[in-house]
């Protein structure tokens, strides 16, 4: 006898493990569930790091592969797997590599489709530039916003330069620099001096406020971005929101996530 079809969704994040971030992914879980009511949302971390710091902290969160053998078992045969991701990065590839194997599997799920992460079409990005832009905060002429991207050794790292051609395309004095990837700080404070900004706005485009927000990006450190800045005679001011406290952001994610549960 074939299974009665039952549908479900998990959303894949890297993860944090700090307090504060919850306020963006609980902001995430509330508009996929605007989007999808009466169906079953679960959650996943890629990052085996963030899992045992939570494990640590009392809280246990399924790792995909997990999490969709557990709602395999619970008799779902069609899950949608949303990558809460920013870029199809490594992260990304991994999910995918994971669904692959999950699909293999014999009395597995029927179906399951990955929905694209926040950034993969030229559309995507400027919706999420619009998006941006409409949240950022009044400037004057000589101000300006510096945001705070992951990076990564992946080719998909070419987003984050890209983004600045998109932003320089709408707006003025905007900036994207990253943590572990290009362009860096360094790299913006140049052009912050030769646009002669004197004050910025920092703010992260990351899902959440985390870890490299509040350590790398305006921690007490000298070799946060905060320090680097003022150093250079930038006065600076702090905005710790990420991307998921941003409803037309998450917008994006939702409408991807759409697309592959509808195609389930």
């Amino acid at each position: 006898m074939e299974k009665p079809i039952k549908k479900g969704i998990l959303l894949v994040s890297f993860g944090s493990s700090v307090p504060s971030s919850k306020v963006a992914l609980e902001n995430m879980h509330r508009e996929v569930k605007k989007s999808f009511p009466g169906t079953k949302i679960q959650w996943a971390y890629t990052s085996a790091f963030i899992r045992k710091k939570l494990r640590e902290q009392g809280e246990a969160i399924d790792s995909p592969v997990v999490a969709l053998s557990k709602m395999a078992d619970d008799g779902y045969t069609h899950i949608a797997v949303q990558s809460m991701h920013t870029i199809p990065g490594l992260e990304y590839d991994y999910l995918l590599q994971t669904v692959k194997g999950i699909t293999e599997i014999p009395k597995g799920p029927v179906k399951v489709k990955v929905g694209r992460p926040l950034l993969y079409s030229h559309q995507d990005i400027e919706l999420a530039v619009d998006a941006m832009i409409a949240n950022f905060p009044e400037r004057e002429l000589n101000e300006g916003v510096v945001l705070m991207g992951h990076g990564t050794p992946h080719f998909s790292n070419v987003f984050y330069p890209a983004l600045n051609y998109y932003f320089a395309e709408k707006t003025d004095g905007v900036f994207l620099a990253t943590v572990e990837g290009f362009p860096t700080i360094q790299d913006i404070i140049v052009k912050l001096k030769r646009n002669k900004i004197d004050k910025v706005f920092l703010m992260p485009f990351m899902s959440v406020a985390g870890g490299h927000v509040k350590n790398d990006m305006c921690g007490d450190d000298q070799a946060s971005w905060y320090h680097l800045l003022t150093s250079a005679g930038v006065k600076v001011e702090c905005i710790l929101k990420g991307t998921g406290e941003i409803n037309e952001v998450v917008s994006i994610w939702v409408q991807h996530l759409k697309d592959a549960f509808y195609s389930l």
